[in-house]
């Protein structure tokens, strides 16, 4: 089987059926999506044809994308181009095989091909019995179109494994940002093409198909055991960063008619085990892999840049900025598919009458424990790169303010409920997940006002607009606590505690210092006695 000239993933039509398609078939009008069995093997499946069309497909110019993108190519076309990079993309035979260790590894110990899973338990948590919420034996047999995407989906997100064991190119459990269409029955065409850039923004040496520079697998793996053996960009060509492979492992293929335990499927060639071995390619230094944003420390410019990671809590408007927006000067920068579509921003709107979204997704990873899996669609703007440290300020100042309102809701909730709140250790990210929910659409429709503010040169709200904020922000903050500290009556000790809170929280929603500034600062009439 062959990934980029046989049928292995599964397409979602726009009638509404599925059907395993060659990978040519994204340039078909009827195709609408990928339909695969996981979020994660979802997600690697969009990063695995952006990659493909990045490598073998990359427009030459923007006209040239703006012209793909409006009439895409034929299935036939395509295919001409896949096949100039097949030889890479085989998964059996005696060659070379994607993603697989160029060793076949034959002195390592088979392990179960449900390790290639990302939240399967370790073997520590298998010998300790401490898989309650995630069982054992999940995915133990795979087709071999499954176990492919299971091994590329763990390449890319590889977290740490153990002594040896390396992560992924952009550290372990990278967040994944893509520009997509408002429309979720757009083309998979056009949700692909958004996320390909062109030479002329991304400028590279012309790739050569045939070398590990861009292929790792089709050559001896650079081992690391040994100190300086760290592979940094400089050492590979760029396009390296789509086809990443920390880890070594060989799939043992059997040519077995099996159920596919993720799929339900029957298939003639079923994987039961994998076989590993620890230092492989240990990526290090500073990357910028397209796909993902960074943050660093302004203040301490040597340091290398972190790719954004997934985080309990989820993915809310109180990490948008830094999914959308750069700045030298708070040391943020949003992936260069971003940065990719604010060049074509003025230019795309006048012709598609629509602004694209973001969809940010990835791994909540403890370790080498997956803590959970997130997946979010967020609003993008028009917004021209040299006036994003400008928004940027205005939108850092809405941010502090919620910041700080969801910090005092919280606190009043536990002191409404406990006798000694300070003392208090459990999880209270329920609330916070419920106030970002509740005021994201007012704080959209803020960063909304400031962006079209700064099309007349003023960065910041306009005090209407400041007040509606605010008494947004106030209205939630309270019907949240009264929800949770007011929803029972009780006795009259703890109903006398709970209104004192509740006395405290809106003291401070209506006359704190944070409050009181942000008054100031917009000059809000109808607050200006309070402040």
């Amino acid at each position: 089987m062959n990934l980029v000239q046989d049928p292995w993933l599964p397409f979602r039509l726009k009638d509404g059926s599925e059907k395993s398609l060659p990978m040519s078939a994204i340039a078909r009008a009827d195709v609408v999506d990928f339909a695969l069995p996981r979020a994660d093997f979802q997600g690697a499946a969009y990063q695995f044809a952006i990659g493909l069309l990045q490598t073998v497909f990359a427009p030459k110019n923007q006209l040239e994308w703006h012209d793909f993108y409006e009439q895409p190519p034929t299935e036939k076309t395509l295919q001409v181009e896949f096949d100039k990079a097949a030889h890479a993309f085989n998964c059996m035979g005696d060659g070379p095989l994607f993603m697989q260790d160029f060793d076949v590894l034959a002195e390592s110990k088979s392990t179960t091909i449900a390790g290639l899973l990302i939240e399967a338990p370790g073997g520590n948590g298998l010998k300790l019995n401490t898989d309650h919420f995630i069982k054992r034996g999940i995915g133990s047999v795979m087709s071999l179109e499954m176990a492919n995407i299971a091994l590329f989906t763990l390449q890319i997100n590889a977290p740490s494994g153990g002594q040896g064991h390396r992560t992924g190119l952009r550290g372990g459990g990278p967040l994944t940002t893509l520009v997509l269409p408002q429309t979720p029955e757009s083309s998979l065409w056009q949700k692909l093409w958004l996320n390909v850039m062109n030479r002329g923004f991304w400028s590279y040496p012309d790739p050569d198909f045939s070398s590990e520079q861009i292929f790792p697998w089709l050559a001896q793996t650079k081992t690391s055991e040994k100190k300086g053996s760290e592979v940094y960009a400089k050492d590979v060509h760029p396009l390296q960063m789509f086809w990443a492979m920390p880890r070594r492992i060989r799939l043992e293929l059997e040519n077995i008619n099996h159920v596919c335990e993720l799929t339900g499927l029957r298939s003639d060639y079923s994987v039961t085990q994998y076989r590993t071995r620890n230092y492989g390619i240990n990526y290090s230094g500073a990357w910028q892999h397209p796909l993902t944003p960074y943050k660093w420390n302004p203040k301490k410019p040597d340091e290398e840049p972190l790719s954004a990671k997934g985080q309990p809590g989820g993915i809310s408007y109180k990490i948008w900025d830094a999914l959308t927006l750069t700045s030298q000067e708070s040391g943020q920068e949003c992936a260069q598919v971003v940065k990719h579509f604010y060049t074509l921003c003025d230019d795309f709107i006048g012709r598609q009458s629509e602004v694209p979204r973001l969809w940010a997704f990835g791994y909540d990873m403890d370790n080498m424990k997956a803590r959970g899996w997130y997946s979010t669609s967020l609003p993008l703007f028009s917004i021209e790169p040299e006036a994003q440290e400008d928004i940027l300020y205005a939108v850092k100042a809405l941010h502090k303010l919620s910041a700080d309102a969801l910090w005092h809701c919280r606190s009043q909730v536990k002191s409404a409920w406990f006798e000694k709140p300070g003392d208090i250790k459990g999880d209270m990210t329920f609330i916070d997940l419920e106030f970002w929910q509740r005021t994201e659409r007012a704080f959209f429709a803020a960063v909304q006002n400031i962006i079209d503010n700064a099309e007349q040169g003023e960065y910041r709200l306009k005090p209407e607009q400041a007040q509606t904020w605010l008494r947004a922000l106030q209205n939630r903050v309270i019907d949240l606590f009264d929800e949770y500290a007011l929803s029972e009556l009780g006795n009259e000790r703890s109903m006398a505690k709970r209104i004192k809170a509740r006395q405290a929280l809106t003291g401070w929603l209506y006359g704190g210092k944070d409050v009181k500034n942000f008054i100031k600062e917009y000059e809000i009439e109808m607050y200006k006695e309070m402040a």
